[in-house]
């Protein structure tokens, strides 16, 4: 039998169809994975349904407080939202329900709908934002955005992150510290407790240290197992039990018991207004972060992710989660790795979690009345620790100082803006970025490298041969309307500055895929000026697309032919040629 070289996963990994699915298949994925799914998989998708419902159920009540939201809503969020994503989404692993960074988004929106006009309204616009966002998202799938919606770079979501995780931190550490705190965004924030330490809750910072290291204890020699809810669980018990209840520590209070009322969030039109660039920021955090949660899962299981289908997945999530009263929610590398590591093979594992979430709230709501809020603080502290990548921001700072710079600046936005605009910031620098790299592309002169026919740069390898009366350049990026002034500048100052007197420029357009209308005159002009200083320009290797745009235009009439088996090497060696046969000037 012959061998191939295709990965093909172990026999108890569920694996995508090679055929090509219909459109209405595509875009219901269940009907993709369960032909094919085998009874030895509901086991274990089973248990990582219950084990996902157990690390979701104290992680959804912190981020609901932090989203300054009643603690069920978090809840709802995450039994609502994973069912319909499982139906819509197209990762086997991810899990879907609120996050950090988007709870920290919405809080103050939730805090001045609740000076406005009480809980319901908060809960009202929050669960309006998913809905919005549900809205755009459903809406980037049908107009195919999927790659639009990526623009925001690896570079700037590290920065991010870290800023997002600064602040995070410090909204949790006035109930850590068991102080009033205050101010709207980090350095009020840290001015605040700084001014009110003295004033320490020394029984409520003792409860809260004990429960990030046993969090942190857990985490390391218990890796995705439900420890957060083992926390939860001991300081119930010991607030219900012995004298700490008299040590006056704020704890969570009632929480309704019973599957949460399928209802359509109450808002007037203009509220729209209000909550669209809230909900743009957190569908542009939650694809990123979803995205690249899922492609991180699916890489270790040969699988393969479908971006757009992404969008539907998400979508589907959020409006499921606005008529039960939820809020925003996206896929989390966290939560998904939980899910993973517990053995999901199929979303079907999102779905066994959603009923034990319900069976919970039905049965062991009750529970929750004496959960101390510091213990919730601290399970925030310890999930955001993650987003602060230090060995991802050293190797940044080692691969590439701009690259970093770029980092800090989303860093330091989201610490002296807020997580708001700084996720808007991060978008703005990122566009910024893409424009600078595409407007000015790098332009490199080119050697034959010693001893064969090839020619590479000669900035990065010295040593290569100058051909002398040559220059041979290429741009590294497509020659279009917005670069090709900057192309032309860099072209004629080394012309210029070349010693000896250039007589023959090659333009190698091996690595400019595209070619627009701007890119063809621009070479024309390029002839022009050269011609009149006594220096021929010749092109080479253009793509097919470039190739006709270029003939369109006349440049081959002008320049010479530049068919696909015009190399740049044979231009240069007929150069060479022709000069031993003229002898010297």
């Amino acid at each position: 039998m012959a061998h191939t070289t295709e990965h093909t996963p172990p026999p108890e990994t569920p694996v995508r169809a090679a055929v090509t699915p219909g459109r209405w298949r595509a875009a219901f994925p269940p009907a993709q994975w369960l032909p094919g799914y085998r009874r030895a998989w509901l086991r274990h998708d089973a248990i990582a349904g219950v084990t996902l419902a157990a690390y979701a159920i104290p992680v959804s009540l912190a981020y609901a407080l932090l989203a300054g939201l009643p603690p069920q809503s978090g809840i709802y969020g995450y039994l609502a939202g994973g069912l319909f994503y499982a139906l819509f989404g197209s990762s086997r692993q991810l899990a879907i329900g609120p996050t950090s960074a988007i709870s920290i988004l919405i809080s103050p929106m939730a805090i001045a709908a609740m000076t406005a006009g009480g809980t319901q309204r908060a809960v009202d616009m929050a669960t309006l934002t998913a809905l919005v966002m549900a809205g755009l998202c459903i809406l980037a799938w049908v107009l195919r955005l999927s790659s639009l919606m990526s623009f925001v770079s690896e570079t700037i979501l590290l920065g991010f992150k870290a800023g997002a995780a600064l602040t995070i931190a410090m909204t949790q550490l006035p109930k850590l510290f068991g102080i009033r705190g205050g101010g709207e965004h980090f350095f009020e924030r840290a001015a605040a407790i700084a001014r009110q330490l003295p004033d320490t809750n020394l029984a409520a910072l003792a409860f809260g240290l004990t429960a990030i290291g046993l969090l942190l204890v857990g985490e390391k020699r218990m890796p995705g197992r439900p420890v957060a809810l083992a926390v939860v669980a001991l300081s119930i018990v010991a607030l219900s039990v012995t004298p700490l209840a008299n040590l006056g520590l704020p704890v969570l209070g009632e929480v309704p018991r019973g599957l949460p009322e399928l209802r359509v969030p109450g808002f007037h039109l203009s509220d729209i207004d209000d909550v669209l660039p809230l909900a743009f920021a957190c569908l542009l955090l939650a694809y990123v972060e979803g995205v690249s949660a899922a492609r991180t899962l699916a890489e270790r299981h040969g699988d393969v992710i479908d971006t757009r289908q992404e969008l539907l997945g998400l979508g589907g999530a959020n409006l499921a989660a606005a008529f039960v009263q939820g809020y925003a929610v996206a896929g989390g590398l966290s939560q998904s790795s939980v899910n993973d590591k517990a053995g999901a093979k199929t979303p079907l594992a999102l779905v066994f979690a959603s009923v034990a979430i319900g069976l919970c709230l039905m049965y062991l709501a009750p529970l929750l009345r004496n959960l101390p809020s510091v213990v919730l603080a601290a399970i925030v502290l310890v999930a955001v620790k993650g987003l602060f990548d230090i060995p991802q921001l050293r190797a940044l700072w080692r691969a590439s100082r701009y690259e970093f710079g770029v980092a800090m600046i989303a860093f330091a936005g989201v610490l002296a803006l807020g997580i708001l605009k700084g996720v808007m910031l991060a978008a703005i620098a990122s566009l910024l970025l893409l424009i600078r790299r595409v407007a000015q592309p790098r332009v490199a002169f080119l050697g034959r490298i010693p001893g064969t026919r090839h020619l590479s740069d000669i900035e990065r390898h010295p040593e290569n041969e100058r051909i002398a009366g040559a220059l041979v350049f290429r741009v590294e990026a497509a020659l279009l309307y917005f670069n090709v002034d900057h192309v032309k500048e860099v072209v004629m100052t080394r012309v210029r500055e070349s010693q000896p007197p250039v007589r023959l420029v090659v333009c190698d357009l091996s690595t400019s895929p595209n070619i627009d209308l701007a890119g063809a005159r621009m070479l024309a002009r390029l002839h022009a000026q050269l011609e009149a200083a006594g220096v021929v320009l010749r092109l080479a290797a253009p793509h097919a697309v470039a190739r006709d745009i270029l003939r369109s235009e006349g440049l081959e009439e002008r320049v010479g032919h530049f068919g696909r088996r015009v190399a740049v090497i044979d231009i240069l060696e007929a150069f060479e040629a022709q000069g031993r046969a003229t002898g010297p000037a």
